[in-house]
This record gives structure tokens, sequence and C-alpha cells, in this order.
């Protein structure tokens, strides 16, 4: 069995009840999800972005908490993973953006590591910021764009997570680097 099928079988069981097959997922999924986070910090500006680990483990104890995790396939675990993994890299800039304001609260702490310099911090919130009004303006486009900036999923996963076809996900993607790049340009106007 591959290990896209393995993963896939072993959700259906955790999906069903069996706990005893996350024990039997976990090793599997961990190692994919250092690879999905390898993925995205390949594309960021070095040293940067100081410990896949940190991101990895964050994210994967955010997924293993939850209540139920419905996801069916190998693509739409890791879809659930991209969002987790946004969700991880906002939560730690803004920790860090009120530390730097002076606001008293620490910020997150990711296995002890700093995972982000100040200026990364910025540009996380900044490329969340302008995701989240994409995502007013244009949710499918949004979410295409989450699915391969933060989830690192090809054009094809993210047209099987979509349900919609590898042509529109290539067209969304081209658009919706556009709206951000844009919004998060300097000296242009934004919102328009």
């Amino acid at each position: 069995m591959s290990r896209s099928n393995e993963i896939t079988a072993l959700l259906a069981e955790w999906n069903g009840g069996n706990r005893a097959a996350l024990d039997r997922l976990i090793p599997l999924v961990y190692e994919e999800l250092h690879g999905l986070a390898k993925s995205y910090m390949r594309r960021e500006r070095p040293a940067h972005l100081l410990q896949t680990t940190a991101l990895v483990n964050e994210a994967y104890l955010r997924l293993i908490g939850r209540e139920q995790v419905h996801c069916e396939t190998r693509t739409q675990f890791f879809a659930v993973a991209a969002q987790v993994m946004r969700r991880v890299l906002v939560d730690y800039a803004r920790g860090r953006d009120r530390a730097k304001r002076g606001s008293g609260e620490a910020p997150l702490a990711l296995d002890d590591a700093a995972i982000l310099s100040d200026d990364r911090a910025e540009e996380i919130l900044a490329i969340n910021s302008a995701l989240d009004g994409l995502t007013a303006f244009d949710p499918r486009k949004g979410r295409v764009f989450e699915l391969r900036y933060f989830g690192g999923l090809s054009v094809e996963e993210a047209a099987e997570v979509l349900s919609i076809s590898p042509v529109t996900v290539a067209r969304d993607w081209r658009m919706a680097k556009l709206w951000l790049h844009r919004e998060m340009a300097p000296g242009l106007p934004h919102g328009t």
C-alpha cells in the first residue's frame, strides 16, 4: 500500500472512531507535515523562518487536539493542515507584534525557539490581512491561495480539495497572487 493510500485508510478508521488508527497515523502524518513545512519554507527568504520543526510541532499539536478531523483523503487532511499552519504563523506573528509594541503579552512559544524574525512576522501579518480581504471578496480564490501558499498543495491537489478543475485552480492562483501583490505593494492604492 502506498503512503498516500495508507494515510487515507488510517484517516477513514480514525474518522470512524478507531483511536488506535491515530497511533499508526501519527508517524506518517508527522513526516508529511514536516515535508509540507519544509516546502513552504523553501519559498521564503533565507534566515527568516528559523525552525521547521517548531512550526510542524505546533501545527501537529493543534491538529491532534481537535475533537474530530473530517477528512477522507490525504489531500483533504493536508488542506486542513495548511489552514492550521497559517493560523500558527499568524498567531506567532501577532504575538511578536504585541511584544514589540509592549503589550506585555509574550509571543506564542514554539518549542522554546523563535520561528520568525520581526520582519517576517510583519510580512506574515500583511499576507494574512490581504488574504482575509481576498477571501471576503472571492472566497474560492482565497482558499486556493491558502492551499497553495501555506499548504504547499499542487494545482491538482487543490483542485481535488475544492472539487474544481485544475485549470480553474491555476487561474485562481494567478489572480490571487496578483490581488495580494497589489494589496501589499507600497505606494499603490489598497482595496481598489
